[in-house]
């Protein structure tokens, strides 16, 4: 029997640790060579480890969600026999002295300032147990309270805590108070069922998600900017557009949205950038790659269409339902999910009147449609004469970097787009 010691690889250019998002397998459990044993994740990246030999899992470096340095031990493989040469030559050298100690010390300087919760994710994998909790007694509320053997009788089979209901008089609970607890607590009469709490680790896309957003929110002076569009004439297009689509994807507003966007950048250059607060510098881009912020099971994930500018409303259609697909199953590439210079997030029918979208930093604003509302207008006619119409509304709201982009900038260029889509025609000139 040999002992062979998996040492965490370099997966990425510039990256320091890697997190544990999914053990595949437990100490205990053997691992076939090339299996599958562990899910890391770096950025928004998670990248399988395969096992390079057969045997049985002594040690692993810690529980899902803790951090694991490059070079460092992420799992101890017991093996019959030697250890072949070829996988011990190939197999990742520990990280030097120099780089464990830069990598412990940036750590160390990064959770200075956190949450206690924050802390338990860098602590020891492996803490002494704590001792078990003495059992609370049980509170004994049924012997102080005053009511009927009836109404013991009806809150009981109602699985109801008498000691939980108000009485409305002398101190004794009747069915009306009883009743008057069911209602506010459920609203229909029935048993209210208190919910046990629930501690969940804060772990793989969910913590990402968070440590983005708190760094944009934290660097970035955002402002909104929010304006009322009528689309009735857009969504007449759309629809016929649809109609003649013959094996063509069906197109929804985001394609058309995207594409009066791209159409409008060009006299707005300071929107379609990305800061370096670092270096001091702001990359003007000249082609849009549009991020698409994309709900999925594990939270919101942002695959980017590269050079929207350069595709019609079809291919657009395709990558949209391509990379949210794409997204939402696990498949995306790393290259999908980098380099936007743009991101247009939507909760599609959800909508509300108007959002205040988050910047995805490095990325100096963000482009938010909202519901489509039916409501009445005056409508001026080409007598001149106004009318009252039905139509089809919805509002557009921009964040910015305000660091970078102006409120007139902002304001000017959803004006601009506004036109595009009140005349919806004008998108499709080329």
């Amino acid at each position: 029997m040999a002992k062979f010691i998996f040492n965490m690889p370099d997966i990425g250019e510039g990256i320091a640790e890697a997190e544990i998002v999914q053990w595949h397998k437990k100490v205990g459990d053997t691992v076939k060579e090339d299996e599958e044993f562990v899910d890391m994740m770096t950025d928004k990246a998670t990248v399988p480890m395969e096992s390079p030999v057969d045997g049985k899992i002594l040690e692993i470096a810690g529980e899902e969600g803790d951090m694991v340095s490059i070079g460092s031990m992420l799992v101890v493989i017991e093996v019959d026999g030697e250890v072949p040469e070829d996988v011990a030559e190939d197999a990742p050298a520990p990280a030097p002295a120099s780089k464990a100690k830069e990598v412990e010390e940036r750590i160390e300087v990064e959770t200075s300032d956190a949450s206690d919760a924050d802390d338990a994710l860098a602590a020891d994998p492996d803490p002494e147990p704590l001792p078990a909790p003495t059992p609370a007694p049980e509170p004994k509320h049924q012997a102080k309270v005053l009511a009927t053997p009836a109404v013991r009788k009806r809150a009981k089979d109602l699985g109801v805590d008498l000691a939980q209901v108000k009485p409305s008089e002398e101190g004794r609970i009747r069915h009306g108070d009883l009743d008057q607890f069911l209602s506010y607590n459920s609203g229909y009469g029935a048993a209210a069922k208190t919910r046990e709490d629930e501690e969940k680790k804060v772990i793989g896309m969910r913590r990402r998600i968070a440590e983005n957003m708190a760094a944009s929110k934290r660097n970035i002076p955002h402002f909104s900017y929010v304006e009322e569009c009528d689309v009735t004439d857009l969504e007449v297009m759309r629809a016929q557009l649809n109609d003649s689509r013959g094996d063509k994807p069906k197109l929804t507003i985001l394609p058309l949205l995207i594409t009066a966007i791209c159409k409008t950048l060009p006299d707005f250059p300071m929107i379609n950038a990305r800061y370096d607060d670092e270096a001091g510098v702001v990359t003007r881009h000249g082609s849009v790659n549009m991020g698409m912020a994309a709900q999925t099971d594990a939270g919101l994930m942002v695959p980017v269409i590269k050079d929207a500018q350069a595709k019609n409303l079809w291919q657009l259609a395709n990558e949209i339902s391509r990379l949210a697909d794409a997204a939402r199953n696990g498949t995306a590439k790393k290259e999908e999910m980098e380099g936007g210079t743009l991101t247009v997030t939507s909760l599609g029918p959800l909508g509300g009147v108007a959002t205040t979208p988050v910047i995805n930093r490095p990325e100096v604003a963000i482009i938010g449609p909202n519901r489509i509302i039916e409501r009445p207008m005056y409508v001026k006619g080409s007598d001149g004469v106004e009318r009252i119409e039905k139509r089809k509304l919805m509002n557009i709201s921009i964040s910015c970097d305000h660091r970078v982009v102006d409120g007139w900038d902002a304001a000017s260029f959803i004006q601009a787009l506004k036109r595009l889509l009140e005349t919806p025609a004008l998108i499709l000139v080329d």
